[in-house]
């Protein structure tokens, strides 16, 4: 198994958590709650040898009621090999008693995300769908979130030599300007 570590966890800086907590909550939480919050990040874990997904834990306290979404940043990192990504999936019991689903299917966290502009921050946006009408909540250090480590390949024509300069979205945005010089 040794071959198959690919990857390690780290925290972001206390400085990005806070930027990112203020720019999904507004000024909802002190700096000292957000300072408190940092200190209890836990890093993903598998929950047993044979899990494939690593657990990702609530920062926070949160609650999403039936027919809301919520963005979560999750103070977390991922320094990722080439040739890998991250495939971010909801607890699989809580999308089973709950109905809550990743707002864009399966999050994905390339090996490059990690230098972008937001260190990498991963963010993981839950919907709670309506069609199960349950009140979604987990407390701060519990598994809301799983990640798997997949490897993936590329066509034979590949050749790009683009490098990410942002977070969300810069893969595309970068893909149209370099379509547009050429």
């Amino acid at each position: 198994m040794e071959n198959m570590r690919v990857a390690e966890f780290k925290k972001v800086s206390l400085e990005q958590f806070k930027k990112d907590m203020v720019d999904t909550f507004g000024h909802k939480y002190f700096d000292e709650e957000i300072e408190e919050m940092y200190s209890h990040i836990k890093l993903p874990i598998r929950a047993t040898a044979g899990s494939a997904g690593h657990d990702f834990f609530a920062p926070f306290d949160f609650t999403i009621e039936p027919g809301e979404t919520l963005k979560i940043p999750t103070g977390i990192r991922c320094q990722i090999k080439n040739g890998w990504y991250l495939a971010l999936y909801p607890r699989s019991g809580h999308g089973f008693k709950y109905g809550i689903k990743l707002t864009n299917g399966v999050g994905i966290i390339d090996s490059d995300y990690y230098y972008s502009d937001n260190e990498g921050h991963i963010m993981i946006k839950i919907a709670n769908d309506s069609c199960i009408n349950k009140t979604y909540s987990v407390p701060q250090g519990q598994g809301f979130s799983q990640g798997i480590f997949m490897p993936y390949g590329l066509t034979m024509t590949d050749n790009v030599t683009e490098i990410r300069n942002g977070g969300f979205g810069s893969t595309t945005k970068e893909i149209h300007e370099a379509a547009l010089r050429g």
